[in-house]
């Protein structure tokens, strides 16, 4: 069935309106909430004016779910949540988290926060001020629904992208069922939503310590299995990437065999974004002189050197350069990184026209390798390693 036509929705959109019968408003709303799930409908639905009206649904009776739901559909294109939010959404929305409310109702109004929530600044603050954390916290625990679990740890990962949240949302007490949701017997949605939730959290210090303490590390470092979906592996290996910043939970990262799975996940399979989170979690393991020593035995270095081409976005490229940089930091490494070609590709970065903080990056990462293979220069002399690393590059880094 075709969606509707703009006319179509204009008049489904005037049946929600105060005038209409509540018959009507709840035949109206299914074929408005369907039509919401579209893009080109989206714009349509809200120039058509239906956002005031949704939200004047979202008070008792039969049609909240279908409302809220529409809200949530509607608040996936940017402009919609903007005038969601200016229109008064939110506080009637965070009100429906609470125990009273139906669980479709949960679903629906811990979905539409997220959405409110996604890369929009002010929408965090209104969420967070209208008393919203407490309850989603709540929706975490397995009195839920999988679908509410997910919504609420959706939520709960946009608003810890702000730092002062991040605080509020641990306070609250939201990093012991999270890592229960990384569970084996949760659905890949919600160990994703999950993952995502403690990566954002795990951005602050203090917070990274407390969710290594609660037991996070072995269940997100299974995550990172051939098993789970790449958005579950994504997300298990950013968080790692942030925890792996601690030298204490660096060490109980590797120990739980974390190495050899990120590495699998710089492959060309996987997306940029899983990519730069798995280099970034092997940068991070490899401050540890130890752990640097099992990254390369992993056979980090070949992808990481492909990771540096022109196929790569910046953001890989740079993570990449980095990881390559710590690696080198060890004398042999140096000489493997060199053998296996890094060299041109980072010299390729210095170009005109590189974004600068890939030039700072590429440069550091030559430094180290210069340095690295200085220091090893009388064993290269002799060793196999230094037949492998073409003279001509060696001299470019004035070796």
């Amino acid at each position: 069935m075709p969606p509707p036509s703009r006319r179509e929705l204009r008049s489904l959109v005037r049946k929600l309106g105060g005038n209409a019968r509540p018959a009507q408003q709840k035949q109206a709303l299914p074929t408005i909430l369907g039509a919401s799930r579209g893009a080109d409908s989206q714009a349509a639905i809200g120039a058509a004016g239906a956002v005031p009206l949704l939200i004047q649904l979202l008070g008792p009776g039969e049609v909240q779910a279908n409302a809220a739901g529409a809200l949530q559909n509607l608040a996936s294109h940017a402009d919609n949540a903007v005038t969601i939010a200016a229109a008064g959404a939110i506080p009637p929305l965070v009100q429906l988290l609470g125990p009273r409310s139906l669980a479709a109702v949960h679903r629906e109004a811990a979905g539409a926060l997220m959405n409110l929530a996604y890369i929009h600044a002010d929408n965090k603050v209104a969420i967070a001020a209208a008393g919203a954390i407490p309850p989603l916290v709540q929706l975490l625990g397995p009195d839920s629904s999988a679908e509410v679990q997910e919504n609420a740890a959706g939520t709960l990962a946009n608003l810890a992208d702000d730092a002062d949240y991040a605080v509020t949302i641990a306070a609250a007490g939201a990093i012991p069922p999270l890592v229960q949701l990384l569970g084996h017997s949760s659905p890949a949605d919600v160990q994703a939503k999950s993952a995502g939730a403690l990566w954002s959290l795990a951005y602050n210090d203090e917070i990274a310590v407390m969710i290594a303490a609660a037991g996070a590390i072995p269940p997100l470092v299974q995550l990172l299995g051939r098993a789970s979906p790449p958005e579950v592996q994504g997300s298990a290996a950013g968080a790692l990437a942030n925890l792996a910043a601690n030298a204490e939970a660096a060490v109980a990262i590797a120990a739980a065999g974390a190495i050899p799975p990120m590495v699998q996940l710089l492959g060309p399979n996987f997306s940029a974004e899983v990519q730069e989170s798995a280099a970034g979690a092997l940068r991070n393991l490899a401050v540890n002189a130890e752990d640097a020593v099992t990254v390369t035995a992993a056979g980090t270095i070949p992808p990481l050197v492909q990771l540096l081409g022109p196929a790569s976005p910046f953001e890989v490229q740079v993570i990449a350069t980095r990881a390559l940089q710590q690696l080198a930091a060890n004398a042999k490494n140096a000489v493997t990184i060199a053998a296996a070609g890094a060299i041109p590709p980072l010299t390729q970065l210095l170009k005109p026209g590189s974004d600068a903080t890939t030039v700072l990056a590429a440069a550091a990462a030559l430094e180290a390798i210069r340095t690295g293979i200085a220091a090893n220069r009388a064993a290269l002399a002799s060793s196999k390693a230094s037949a492998n690393v073409p003279q001509e590059e060696m001299k470019g880094l004035g070796i």
